[in-house]
């Protein structure tokens, strides 16, 4: 029996089919499978735009596989427009209410199958939640990543992080506004994911090696034709899909977890993967342990540099070998379980075995890479007991081991006044707490003041650690997820100025340099900061969500 006979089949189900045909539908759709589309199609987000067109592609597809799609909407939250600003405190937060809103849509009206149709931050984490929630036979097909920007005459490529840096250098001085507004009007040149290895593309690309989209998910360009073409070969193997009763939950093993974790270390993926891949092994009931990421990094070699990490985007990614040309160096090293099957009914060993690196220097070969460990890491110690994340990939040399004095701030806002006003010395470890999870809510992501202190060129010489988020974009010594959190009585909240802070990324640590005497007298002193919001969804999410070390899930 298909899950859609309880919408469509039967004398008593009358009313539905009359309600079915309202919508345009003929007695002989009604006899095949129904596929629900969820579009996140927006004109809120410049990488959502063009969504419609992924969905069309998608219900051709489908209908050529004899099934019949029908198509809803998700929101989606732009993190680059949401970015410093009480904004920013809804854009993790929105992942749950994707997943969510996905649950509810497709159970309630009874779909066989679905294609989730992303491609921002988190949008794609939300209904890859959703999709394993629902078990249902499911595939995801994002909207592809932005192209490159470039300056009229300039040679070197340009992107989102450009132009949140150029703010910093108009700050010191070294640009003026028509510079400014050269940079803002050529770093982004149409829809698309930002051009970058940055969250939303890290987690397209995890989507094609966690098994639930076809290979070339991550990388073909938003403006490339072959993604529509893929599109609706996701329409048409969807139909396939529920046939063959092929479910998320033979897809989503632990397996694939760990698979994603070694694409994420060659990668260099966003730290906010992080976050999202708990939360997504949580739906799977998988109980992702944040050692896995250090054990994979001690593992698995850093290949690529893609922006912010180096001078490659996504694009060239894609004309290197895309993920599976990534994967390819990782083959047969004992690294992967090429046996876990994906949604193209193929096992990842046998995608991988159709792909090939074609540029070395995009994908550096597994015996030459960037680094011999991988692109993130997770540092533990007194002042992050549950860890805190670093994209180590990004990291200037000079700031992989750093000792400094503490620059306290209690939520962003204050932290990025002090930078643009000059106030942040070479040598100091700028804190920013108060904006996890909790305290936020909804633990803003901070690329404002990372890229104003690449712009004001101190990256080598300042850290920033936080108990709220850093952007894929953001480079430089930033370590944030710290956990346990300020507002729920974590070290951060115990900082004071001028406090000496220890960091050694290759050692995985990360100190406060004063004694347990002295923060137990802080301790008794310490009163929780009120809450930043008391009412609505983000107050109900405050009270719900989970340390960052569990992904942020709501509880």
């Amino acid at each position: 029996m298909a899950i859609s006979d309880r919408v469509k089949t039967g004398p008593e189900k009358a009313p539905h089919r009359s309600l079915w045909k309202a919508l345009g539908l003929t007695d002989e759709e009604l006899t095949r499978p129904l596929i629900g589309v969820v579009s996140a199609k927006s004109e809120c987000v410049p990488g959502h735009n063009h969504l419609n067109n992924i969905a069309q592609a998608v219900k051709d597809g489908i209908r050529m596989a004899g099934g019949v799609p029908v198509e809803f909407p998700a929101i989606g939250v732009c993190d680059g427009i949401a970015m410093g600003h009480v904004g920013m405190k809804y854009s993790l937060a929105s992942r749950e209410l994707i997943a969510d809103s996905c649950e509810s849509m497709a159970t309630a009206h009874g779909f066989d199958g679905m294609v989730f149709i992303p491609n921002c931050d988190k949008i794609v984490p939300g209904m890859l939640m959703a999709a394993r929630r629902l078990n249902l036979p499911a595939m995801v097909i994002s909207g592809g990543p932005m192209m490159p920007g470039r300056m009229p005459g300039g040679k070197s490529d340009m992107d989102l992080n450009s132009v949140f840096e150029a703010v910093g250098a108009y700050k010191a001085g070294k640009i003026d506004d028509e510079g400014l507004n050269a940079v803002e009007s050529s770093a982004c040149p149409g829809c698309g994911s930002c051009s970058g290895m940055f969250t939303a593309n890290s987690m397209n690309c995890i989507t094609e090696v966690i098994g639930m989209a076809l290979p070339g998910n991550g990388t073909i360009a938003a403006v490339d034709a072959a993604r529509i073409r893929l599109a609706k070969k996701t329409g048409m193997r969807v139909v396939e899909l529920v046939k063959e009763g092929l479910t998320p939950d033979k897809i989503m093993t632990e397996a694939a977890f760990h698979n994603a974790l070694c694409l994420d270390m060659a990668l260099g993926c966003s730290t906010n993967t992080v976050l999202h891949l708990p939360a997504i092994a949580h739906e799977a009931g998988v109980d992702f342990n944040l050692d896995w990421v250090n054990e994979t990094s001690a593992k698995v070699p850093n290949l690529c540099h893609l922006a912010p990490a180096g001078a490659h985007h996504v694009i060239d990614l894609h004309l290197a070998g895309g993920v599976m040309g990534v994967l390819s160096e990782l083959r047969g090293r004992g690294l992967l379980d090429e046996s876990a099957m994906t949604v193209s009914g193929m096992t990842l060993g046998e995608e991988i075995a159709q792909a090939k690196n074609h540029d070395h220097e995009v994908i550096r070969p597994f015996d030459d890479p960037y680094s011999p460990t991988g692109g993130l890491m997770i540092l533990r110690g007194n002042l992050a007991p549950d860890g805190g994340v670093v994209k180590r990939s990004a990291v200037a040399k000079e700031m992989l081991v750093h000792e400094g004095p503490a620059r306290v701030f209690n939520s962003e806002d204050e932290a990025i006044q002090a930078i643009y006003a000059s106030k942040i010395n070479p040598g100091d470890v700028v804190v920013i707490r108060y904006e996890g999870p909790k305290g936020g809510p909804g633990m803003r992501e901070m690329l404002s003041p990372t890229s104003a202190i690449c712009g004001m060129g101190l990256d080598k010489e300042v850290a920033l650690i936080t108990d709220g988020r850093f952007s894929g974009a953001t480079r430089g010594a930033a370590i944030g997820h710290v956990s346990p959190e300020g507002a729920s009585g974590g070290v951060i909240g115990l900082v004071e100025e001028g406090d000496i802070i220890s960091i050694d990324i290759p050692a995985g640590k990360l100190e406060l340099k004063v004694d347990d005497e002295t923060l137990a007298k802080r301790r008794e002193k310490w009163v929780c900061p009120p809450p930043n919001v008391t009412k609505g969804y983000l107050a109900r999410y405050a009270k719900l969500v989970s340390s960052a070390n569990k992904g942020a899930i709501v509880e």
